[in-house]
């Protein structure tokens, strides 16, 4: 493989002009297709972010061998289709979360893609940011004590549309699917697997969630209280409570510049602002995975995206909500 890393797109809605956009942004990166149902919105496309070629179908685009890595950006509930089809045509993957809408979904594709030898990763590009390395370092260093306790919420208001992909149950709507799991993500990032599970929410007449509040309990005592809704504007803000201190991220929680540690009643700030979009920070983790000849990056390992997968269908028992 040549060191520059040729990547494709597979669903070309507003996440991927972002990704594309940083993409730009990276030496190794060269967006060689894009594909799309729509054979003018390909095009479109491939003019804007100046891909190599454009494709009508996402076949096509899987059946071209010069494509390295495939990042998918379709709705929830095609991830596991688009994702098993890239890889059953011998391509590395990046696939926006969640990477499947089930646990079954997931671990089928983990094996796929462990049975070929192919690099898999979701698409949490929150995990790359500067400011959670900087967590990472804290909680190493244990700087805030044992953790006793994360808080952490994530809302916006929209308007409900019953064909929105936020609110089409076909499409894997719901507040859950879509926003809850940066929550999910933190809390499992911290604090490992919980030990117990409650949750409420509030479901639309499409039988999604536009509300849901989690409670986790862990084996060694810490509490997790996690909220997502598409009903109102929140904070979006996150608290990791120690028996030393806190840290604070600010909003948004999920891509913060800014962190505060708290201890002694002194705060120290620190501004760590991420690149570009964002996006920038995990496609470099790619590329050096990939060139690297990995199957998976140690940040993120399947085994986060499976348990992560594991929690989400727990949650989903207790507010009453599956996907066909």
């Amino acid at each position: 493989m040549s060191k520059k890393i040729r990547w494709g797109i597979i669903g070309l809605g507003g996440i991927a002009h972002t990704f594309a956009a940083d993409l730009q942004r990276s030496e190794t990166a060269i967006l060689y297709g894009v594909a799309s149902r729509s054979s003018e919105k390909a095009t479109a496309f491939k003019e804007m972010y100046n891909a190599q070629k454009a494709y009508d179908s996402y076949e096509a685009l899987a059946n071209d061998t010069d494509i390295d890595v495939v990042y998918i950006a379709t709705p929830h509930t095609f991830h596991f289709e688009n994702t098993m089809l890239c890889l059953q045509h011998e391509k590395a993957v990046l696939c926006e979360k969640p990477l499947g809408i089930n646990l079954t979904q997931v671990q089928t594709l983990i094996q796929e893609a462990q049975s070929r030898k192919l690099f898999l990763m979701e698409a949490i590009w929150t995990r790359f940011m500067p400011s959670y390395q900087k967590i990472q370092q804290l909680l190493n260093e244990n700087a805030i004590g044992d953790i006793i306790s994360i808080r952490a919420d994530f809302g916006f208001r929209t308007e409900f549309n019953p064909e929105s992909r936020l609110y089409n149950k076909n499409l894997g709507g719901g507040a859950l699917l879509d926003i809850g799991l940066y929550p999910i993500f933190l809390s499992l990032f911290v604090l490992g697997m919980p030990s117990e599970i409650n949750a409420m929410a509030r479901m639309t007449h499409t039988e999604v969630d536009s509300f849901c509040a989690m409670l986790f309990n862990y084996s060694t005592g810490a509490k997790a209280v996690l909220e997502c809704t598409f009903e109102t504007d929140t904070p979006t803000e996150a608290y990791i409570y120690g028996t030393k201190g806190v840290i604070k991220l600010y909003r948004s929680f999920h891509q913060p510049n800014t962190i505060s540690v708290y201890l002694n009643n002194e705060e120290t700030v620190f501004e760590l602002p991420y690149a570009g979009n964002g996006y920038i920070h995990e496609i470099e983790a790619v590329h050096a995975n990939i060139l690297n000849g990995d199957t998976e990056n140690s940040k993120l390992p399947l085994a986060f995206s499976e348990q992560l997968m594991t929690i989400i269908d727990l949650v989903k028992a207790k507010i009453g909500l599956s996907y066909e």
